[in-house]
Parts: C-alpha cells; sequence; structure tokens
C-alpha cells in the first residue's frame, strides 16, 4: 500500500483520446493540457524506424499538401485505427512526454480511448504503443461509453441511454444502462468521409480541384445537414480541371447538403439498426431519453434536426462536443478501479 502511494505521488495518470482527427491529452487533476491534430511531419528521404521526426501537431498540419518531396506530412490514425505503427508510437510518445514530468522515475498509469469493435491485433497495437511510449501500465476504453461519460449521461442507472458520437474516422454509436454497452456499432464514416465527399462534390459539379484541408473548412463554414432558414455561402479557390488555371467558385450551404447526404444517410441507418436491436425494456427509456451527439460531427448544423425526422426520436447535443470522448476517458481513469469497461495490460 505504502509503495502504490509513492508511486501515485510520482506519476501522474494521462488519459489519451487518440483520434484520427485530433489527440486530446488530460493529465489527471489537471484536465485537458493537450489538444493538437493526429498529424506527425517525417522527413521522407531519411526515415526508418529511428527516423526524424520533423513536426506533431498544429505545426505538422500546417505542413499537410505543401511539403516538399523529402518531408512528408502523415496521419498515422486511419478510421479509428493505426495505420502506421511507428509513427503513431512516436506521436503518442512526443505527447505522454509533453504531458508528464520526465524527470520522475515513475513511468504514467495511461487510459486511451479506442473505437467499440476492434480486433485483437488492433487493440494489441495501441496498447504496444502507449507501453513502447512509456506507459507504465495500459488500458483501454471503448468510445461510445467515454463519450456517454463525457456528455454526464447516467451511464450507472438501470435506464438506457442512446449516444452517438461523430468523430473524425468513425462513428460510435452505444446503448449504454447500468454502466455497460447493451448494443454499439461503429461505422467507419464520419468527419473524414464527409471532408472527401464535399472534394468530390466540387470537383464532379464545378470541375474545380481542392484539397482535404478545404474540403473541412467549407464543412466547418457552411456545412449543413439540413436545410437553413438563412443559407451560407463561402468563396472556394482552387484549379480548374479543364483549362488547368486558378479558379474561384461560390458554394452554398445547400451544395454541402447535397455533397454530405449518402454519408449522413449511412449514419442515420446505422443508428436505426442499433435502435431496432435494443431490448424491449430499453426502447421506452430511449423514447423519453431521446439521443445525445458527440463529436465534431454533432457541429453540423441542423444534423439533430435530421436525425430527429430519420430516427423519430429527440436528439440533443452534448455540452462541449468536441471535448466529451476526452473529458469521459479523464473521467474513467480517475475511477479505474470501479469502472467495468476497461481493459487491463498484461
Amino acid at each position: 500500500m505504502l509503495l502504490n502511494k509513492l508511486i501515485g505521488m510520482f506519476s501522474h495518470d494521462i488519459a489519451i483520446d487518440l483520434g484520427t482527427a485530433n489527440t486530446i491529452v488530460l493529465l489527471k487533476g489537471q484536465g485537458i493540457i493537450i489538444n493538437e491534430p493526429s498529424i506527425v511531419a517525417v522527413r521522407v528521404d531519411r526515415y526508418d524506424r529511428d527516423g526524424e521526426i520533423l513536426a506533431v501537431g498544429h505545426e505538422a498540419k500546417e505542413m499537410v499538401g505543401k511539403t516538399p518531396s523529402g518531408i512528408q506530412a502523415i496521419r498515422p490514425m486511419k478510421d479509428g485505427v493505426i495505420a502506421d505503427f511507428d509513427v503513431t508510437e512516436k506521436m503518442i510518445r512526443y505527447f505522454i512526454e509533453k504531458a508528464h514530468n520526465r524527470k520522475s522515475l515513475i513511468r504514467p498509469r495511461i487510459m486511451v480511448c479506442v473505437p467499440y469493435g476492434l480486433t485483437g491485433v488492433e487493440r494489441k497495437a495501441v496498447k504496444e504503443s502507449a507501453m513502447s511510449a512509456g506507459a507504465r501500465e495500459v488500458y483501454l476504453i471503448e468510445e461510445p461509453m467515454a463519450a456517454a461519460i463525457g456528455a454526464g449521461l447516467p451511464i450507472k442507472e438501470p435506464q438506457g441511454s442512446l449516444i452517438v458520437d461523430i468523430g473524425g474516422g468513425t462513428t460510435e454509436i452505444g446503448v449504454i444502462s447500468l454502466g455497460g454497452l447493451v448494443i454499439s456499432k461503429s461505422i467507419r464514416v464520419a468527419g473524414d468521409k464527409l471532408d472527401m465527399a464535399i472534394v468530390n462534390h466540387v470537383r464532379k459539379h464545378y470541375n474545380l480541384l481542392i484539397g482535404e484541408r478545404a474540403g473541412e473548412e467549407i464543412k466547418i463554414k457552411i456545412g449543413a445537414a439540413a436545410p437553413l432558414d438563412t443559407p451560407l455561402s463561402m468563396q472556394i479557390k482552387g484549379r480548374d480541371q479543364v483549362s488547368g488555371l486558378l479558379n474561384t467558385i461560390e458554394l452554398t450551404s445547400e451544395d454541402i447538403r447535397e455533397a454530405i447526404k449518402d454519408q449522413l444517410r449511412e449514419i442515420s441507418s446505422a443508428v436505426k439498426s442499433v435502435i431496432e436491436a435494443v431490448p424491449a425494456d430499453l426502447a421506452g427509456d430511449l423514447v423519453e431519453n431521446g439521443l445525445t451527439l458527440t463529436g465534431g460531427g454533432a457541429l453540423i448544423r441542423g444534423l439533430d434536426r435530421y436525425l430527429s425526422d430519420t430516427v423519430k426520436l429527440p436528439v440533443f447535443i452534448g455540452d462541449e462536443p468536441l471535448l466529451a470522448v476526452a473529458k469521459g476517458t479523464g473521467k474513467a481513469i480517475e475511477e479505474l478501479d470501479t469502472l467495468h469497461n476497461t481493459s487491463r495490460y498484461e
């Protein structure tokens, strides 16, 4: 007991929301201390397992689409899972060292939030990345549970709560009761797919080539899932496919609604499939409690109205939806001994 207390005094537990788009790190007792893009800039010409990392996070994101041949800006997470193990390990190590007092001899315990339904191999890859990056112990919590905790839902009560978290790589859907996931589903249609749908729409209908960053900017500034009382518009610059010259067009929120309609339909269909599988005794709870939206996708204008119309439930947007998963992961590591939906690294 004395040893554990001493370890607790000199080591700070860390919670990591290892997202496809952003990585958020919380330090136990201090809250969020890092919120940066999950991007790493690497010097490619000399890159090997010990290759040179030039930048991580915000600085690396500024390089996306603008690097010379010898440098590459990499997103090591794809669709919520590790696509590049070595780069992910280096990115996690960077964030841990930034968050933790490396002068301490005691390595931190770390909880990492992962999408529901990861394979054993994928879960092992996440754990090994964190262990290699300097963790003493690694725990995993599934994203729907973390989102529900962060959104303040009554997860320990004997009633059903429906959470939908739309992140960068995956949309996580879960029905939670008595502290556990009753039903859950993860689909790889989320923010990144919405961005690409906008890029493809602009290319197909306007013959204009734009990048993924521009697609994301358009989604944030004028994206809408339902008709707006006052449509939004913005000027978009890119390269004309026909002439090869630079051109500027005007896009409206109605253009974006048309561009992302197929992806939104996939998300609503996945939510419907989860609702249809809910046990009868919990179905009444969902009618009363409705659906809670979290994640960056929750900020798309009119998405709550769109989902309410399609799944026939009241839809609420959680407080600080962008941070719900991270905050839930942070709360989970504070209650490590009592939370059931964690998996210890062995």
